[in-house]
């Protein structure tokens, strides 16, 4: 299986990565380095990826940023970083990944626990979150040619717990295992239109 994954050096990437490197040729895309290079806020610079890599069977999108802080200071640009971000970067991996994907191919995006159960200084992130699941079934229904969409929503990981354990009082690390068990399911099993959520 040919299989790009966007976001391929980041703390998830990595793993995910790892797990997917026997049996596939995995290219890997980031914004500085990797085998390709493309910045999801720039629509151009994830056609001409596309464009330069031809046709996959699988596109999986890891990357895309928000801003955390107190909703009352922040401001209109706050609140359209992650729409331009995390967002529409991933939806335009869509819109311009469609036309390079192999029939029966499928997409997997990334959100995060925060659509269902936010916490303090997240308004933006949590936004972000809910309208990646909502896209992700929508644009389900308008698949073609056997395609498949889905995204990931995992909770605070393992490798990543200590940096945020303070804003996640009483919440449990996810590991790194589950988390991968989880593109895996995107990518190899049958779901279409899935949130396939990873919380503890």
């Amino acid at each position: 299986m040919r299989i790009v994954l966007i976001g391929g050096n980041g703390t998830i990437g990595k793993t995910v990565a790892a797990g997917f490197k026997e049996g596939h040729e995995l290219i890997i895309a980031g914004r500085t380095t990797g085998d390709i290079t493309v910045d999801i806020t720039n629509s151009n610079t994830i056609e001409t990826m596309f464009s330069n890599l031809g046709k996959v069977d699988a596109i999986v999108g890891i990357a895309g940023e928000a801003k955390w802080g107190k909703f009352n200071e922040l401001s209109e640009e706050d609140f359209y970083f992650g729409l331009k971000s995390k967002l529409m970067g991933q939806v335009n991996l869509v819109r311009h990944g469609l036309k390079h994907l192999n029939p029966h191919g499928s997409i997997t995006l990334t959100s995060g626990i925060l659509a269902d159960d936010p916490v303090i200084k997240t308004t933006s992130a949590a936004m972000v979150n809910g309208a990646i699941h909502s896209f992700v079934k929508a644009a389900a229904l308008e698949m073609e040619d056997g395609k498949r969409i889905n995204v990931v929503s995992a909770g605070t990981v393992v490798d990543a717990y200590e940096k945020y354990q303070a804003y996640f009082p009483g919440h449990l690390p996810v590991s790194m295992e589950k988390v991968v068990a989880g593109y895996q399911r995107s990518i190899l099993g049958k779901d279409n239109g899935s949130v396939i959520r990873i919380y503890n």
